[in-house]
């Protein structure tokens, strides 16, 4: 098993080698922890999907650290040299926003790295997705992150199906041109969940819209927000338990044609219920009662 010793990024001396995943600011600057500051400060290089957007960070805290743009367009082509440079000096991982790997092309780095034995580091910080889930009010106990949806519909409308069932809160990355038709969607494919939208997180004019589904798409139909925003979907509604009457009829209809105890597994089954409770009644059913 390979393990990441928590003390790297601790090195009053300077960073040991190694890869650094480093959380950013989401939208309001002062989110920065100073670990992560330090770390930025420390390594020898920062990889990042737009040396634009982390040179603004790095200019507003004094950073000087060179940076290389790591992202979906050039990551196979990059990936060796940042795994070799990983063994001998320290190097960063930052997004745009918020935290590595969610949403964006770490996950092969990180996996690559630890394979040739590069050590990885964490420094935790902001998440949209956590940010959002924190202030929406829907169920936190269970959540599913799912990133972007497709955008052709025929896909989204795939992807939004199997994931209909899950017994969890959704949480969704969209663009601001495409809400409303996500919304939309989700709509069609859930039905009309609560749900929530989340925009310009952090920031001054931060908001946090809750309503059902229907509500949202259309709220966003004409005019379009900007921006890239958080949606959160409440999980699915707990099925109505079936009443006396229809276990009753489903039990007798599998008994024509199955033993008592595989006619109370197949029912038990079908109706969500507890297989001791079915075989029961199924008993009872059996004996006139």
């Amino acid at each position: 098993m390979q393990r990441s010793r928590s003390s790297l990024a601790n090195d009053a001396e300077g960073l040991a080698p190694g890869l650094y995943i480093v959380a950013t600011p989401i939208g309001n600057l002062g989110d920065i922890s100073s670990r992560a500051l330090s770390v930025l400060a420390r390594a020898e290089l920062i990889a990042c999907e737009d040396t634009r957007v982390t040179g603004k960070l790095l200019h507003h805290f004094g950073i000087s650290t060179r940076m290389t743009p790591y992202h979906d367009h050039n990551a196979a082509r990059v990936r060796p040299g940042l795994i070799a440079r990983a063994l001998a000096e320290p190097v960063a991982l930052v997004s745009d926003a918020g935290t590595p790997l969610i949403s964006d092309p770490g996950c092969k780095l990180v996996a690559e790295a630890r394979a040739a034995g590069v050590t990885v580091a964490t420094v935790p910080g902001p998440s949209a997705a956590i940010a959002a889930l924190s202030i929406a009010g829907l169920p936190t106990d269970r959540f599913l992150f799912a990133g972007f949806l497709p955008a052709k519909p025929g896909a989204r409308a795939t992807a939004i199906a199997e994931l209909a069932a899950v017994p969890a809160t959704l949480v969704f990355y969209e663009s601001g041109p495409r809400l409303a038709a996500t919304l939309a969607a989700l709509r069609d494919g859930l039905g009309d969940r609560p749900a929530a939208v989340g925009r310009e997180l952090t920031k001054r004019h931060e908001e946090m819209i809750v309503a059902p589904l229907s509500d949202l798409a259309a709220r966003w139909a004409e005019a379009p927000p900007k921006g890239e925003l958080v949606v959160i979907v409440g999980p699915p509604a707990a099925p109505e338990a079936p009443d006396a009457a229809d276990l009753d009829s489903a039990l007798l209809a599998a008994m024509t044609t199955l033993h008592l105890k595989d006619a109370a597994r197949q029912v038990a089954t079908a109706l969500g219920l507890p297989r001791t409770q079915v075989y029961s009644r199924a008993l009872a059913l059996k004996n006139g009662e």
